[in-house]
């Protein structure tokens, strides 16, 4: 028995390119199928990390809101801004003289620099504003 497979029919040529567009068709939905997996799980994830940074957000903001109706913050607030003297506490208060010692300081360099600057003739000023960085 000898088969002859030298022609084929023409149905079975239309069966192979159903098969062949079929099988194209297949691939085109996994593949757009996987994407839209993909883009999910993406969507997912940051959904998540927005989450996460919300709760800590969040938790900040019911430390913050304990803290600002504490009594030790109203207290403190109340020496700060209405000057409160609790019975018992006596109010010291302490000059920051290193500060204005060191203000004091800058001040008069930098007048001195200007006054120097004044006692230089012309060329010499041109000089020095051409070489300073």
């Amino acid at each position: 028995m000898r088969f002859h497979f030298n022609y084929s029919s023409n149905l079975t040529k239309l069966i192979i390119i159903a098969e062949f567009c079929l099988v194209a068709y297949l691939l085109y939905s996994l593949t757009s199928n996987v994407y839209q997996s993909y883009q999910i799980d993406r969507y997912i994830s940051q959904f998540e990390e927005e989450n996460f940074r919300i709760a800590v957000e969040n938790a900040q903001r019911s430390e913050d809101y304990a803290y600002y109706t504490s009594e030790q913050y109203v207290d403190k607030i109340a020496k700060q801004n209405l000057g409160l003297v609790n019975s018992g506490e006596e109010v010291i208060v302490i000059a920051p003289e290193d500060k204005l010692i060191a203000e004091n300081e800058a001040e008069a360099m930098e007048e001195a620099r200007e006054l120097s600057i004044y006692a230089l003739s012309n060329p010499q000023k041109w000089w020095k504003f051409l070489t300073e960085n």
